[in-house]
């Protein structure tokens, strides 16, 4: 997911809308500033589904399947939230696979064994 997560954004720097509003220090049609509190929070936005690996790896199982549904699902909803009024296919197909892959995610924590299997 984070790849996908990572080309879509980098290939937006292919849209001369997209440079043209990073060169005047704004986010291509949010209007947002890129200035210090935008980077931190885009930085954090990244963050936590970059952790998400090592949480997975480390974390109990209670803890670890909870951590999965929730970010998997704010996740899905915050990337359904940009595709829309988008135009460009390259990043509403990008949007849709990265949402398809937290909903694998957080349906895999769903339905993820509580108990281990005892084979014998």
């Amino acid at each position: 997911m984070l790849f996908v997560f990572a080309y879509v954004d980098i290939f937006g720097f292919f849209r001369a809308d997209v440079i043209n509003g990073a060169l005047a220090g704004r986010v291509s049609g949010a209007g947002f500033a890129i200035d210090q509190t935008f980077l931190v929070l885009t930085t954090i936005y990244i963050a936590i589904p970059s952790l998400m690996v090592v949480v997975s790896l480390l974390a109990r199982a209670k803890i670890n399947r909870t951590a999965n549904i929730v970010a998997g699902l704010l996740y899905f909803f915050s990337i359904g939230v940009t595709i829309v009024g988008e135009t460009w296919i390259y990043y509403i197909l990008g949007s849709v696979v990265e949402m398809t892959l937290l909903l694998a995610i957080a349906r895999t924590a769903w339905t993820w064994p509580r108990h281990p299997s005892h084979r014998h």
